[in-house]
């Protein structure tokens, strides 16, 4: 299963390594910026979801048909699909629980393409807490970071 996410995956990593111009390192500085950016989108949709607003948690991922989400239940392209699945699944407040991100690792990959690793938690009250790692995929995209690929556990 492993080797088979690692083929599913290296296509999307390699497009999201790629810039429009001349690929560079980006500098510490704008490194830096990057990292705090990724890391403001977490917390907006940290904020989002601990408030149960499904859609606008949804701001922070790709609003384009080749986003992709990797899950239990295998594969989903596209904004749309993905936020119908969030729904389906979290349908009310209490089955989503309030959400926690902890050991954040924000990698850059490129000036326009990082990935961000870490694990996720809900605590719900009543329908028991649900817990898990990612793997998130971010681009640049029209000056702003966005996930591409999402693979949670």
């Amino acid at each position: 299963m492993k080797r088979f996410f690692l083929l599913l995956a290296i296509p999307v990593l390699l497009s999201a390594c790629r810039t429009s111009s001349t690929p560079h390192a980006p500098s510490a500085a704008d490194a830096a910026t990057a990292r705090r950016d990724i890391a403001q989108v977490l917390a907006t949709q940290t904020a989002a979801w601990n408030r149960g607003d499904v859609a606008a948690f949804m701001q922070g991922y790709w609003q384009n048909d080749s986003l992709v989400f990797i899950g239990k239940s295998g594969l989903t392209y596209g904004w749309q699909p993905t936020l119908d699945n969030y729904r389906r699944s979290y349908p009310n407040a209490a089955t989503m629980g309030q959400l926690d991100f902890t050991n954040l690792r924000i990698q850059l990959l490129s000036s326009d393409a990082a990935h961000v690793i870490g694990r996720w938690h809900l605590a719900r009250l009543t329908a028991g807490d649900l817990q898990g790692h990612f793997l998130l995929v971010w681009r640049r995209i029209a000056g702003k970071w966005v996930i591409i690929a999402d693979h949670s556990s």
